[in-house]
């Protein structure tokens, strides 16, 4: 890309005072160079950030570009938040070594530096859309980048889910929830349960019980335009969350279908980053 920045929008980390305070860094560094900067106003915990602050309904029309100061979390709440306007988002990496930031807090200044005249590229991920069917709050499209969560409300018991390919019922799982993920989250929860390890630019849904009760476990690999659709059939309420956002609550007859949305999340890269690389250094895999 090679337009020049006017307008960069900040998502510091709500729980992390290192991560405000670069913002604070980070908005001045950007004011003295004449670039306009824009924070959500749910997302100004420090008072030294409120001159930046804006609605948070406001927010996308007003950068063109979104700069996440914090854990993979804090990236995929500000994909969130740009994805309908398909905003490029750069990652800060506040957390521990993470799959989605692309810059260590020590090297802000040099990516900022790039950022501002449009020395940097754009690669594009793989997007969830998740249609729910339901008289309560969870009703609506939601987008995820990760993964969707059909997961018990109680602890203790199971729930079944009723799951349909392409419009055909296929199986009810009996067990503790469904991850319905993306290639970008199969590194997330769904990893966590057992579930494969997919290349982020293959483009895919993964199926994902957790903690199945019953003899087939395992994950389903899918196109990315397949339809997934999941119906609670007992009456154990069931919560949705995507990408670690709860949505609501999901009651008996409730319905969720996910496939591949037409659109992608667009995140910035300065260096090229091999992810089979990070992927062994996250599990300290030796060199032998």
């Amino acid at each position: 890309m090679t337009t020049k920045v006017q307008r960069v929008g900040l998502i510091p980390s709500r729980t992390r005072a290192d991560a405000q305070a670069l913002a604070v860094t980070a908005a001045t560094w950007l004011g003295e160079r004449g670039i306009e900067v824009k924070i959500p106003n749910s997302d100004v915990v420090i008072g030294a950030l409120s001159d930046y602050a804006i609605a948070d309904a406001d927010f996308p029309q007003s950068v063109d570009v979104v700069v996440s100061l914090g854990g993979d979390g804090t990236l995929l709440h500000a994909v969130d938040l740009g994805f309908a306007d398909q905003l490029p988002v750069l990652g800060v990496n506040f957390g521990r070594l993470g799959y989605l930031a692309e810059v260590e807090p020590e090297n802000l200044d040099a990516a900022l530096t790039r950022l501002v005249v449009g020395d940097f590229a754009i690669e594009e991920r793989m997007i969830l859309e998740v249609k729910v069917v339901s008289d309560g709050p969870a009703g609506g499209t939601w987008w995820a980048l990760n993964e969707a969560v059909l997961e018990k409300e109680a602890p203790g018991r199971l729930v079944h889910l009723e799951i349909s390919i392409n419009g055909k019922f296929f199986t009810t799982y009996a067990a503790d929830g469904v991850i319905i993920a993306t290639s970008t989250g199969s590194t997330a929860y769904s990893f966590s349960v057992g579930g494969p390890i997919v290349s982020p630019f293959h483009q895919c849904i993964l199926v994902t019980p957790v903690s199945p009760h019953m003899l087939f476990g395992r994950s389903l690999v899918l196109d990315s335009a397949e339809l997934v659709g999941c119906v609670v059939t007992d009456n154990r309420n069931v919560v949705l969350t995507t990408d670690g956002r709860q949505i609501g609550r999901l009651v008996p007859g409730d319905t969720v279908t996910c496939t591949g949305s037409s659109k992608s999340a667009r995140l910035i890269t300065l260096e090229s980053r091999d992810f089979h690389q990070i992927l062994k250094a996250k599990f300290g895999l030796a060199d032998r």
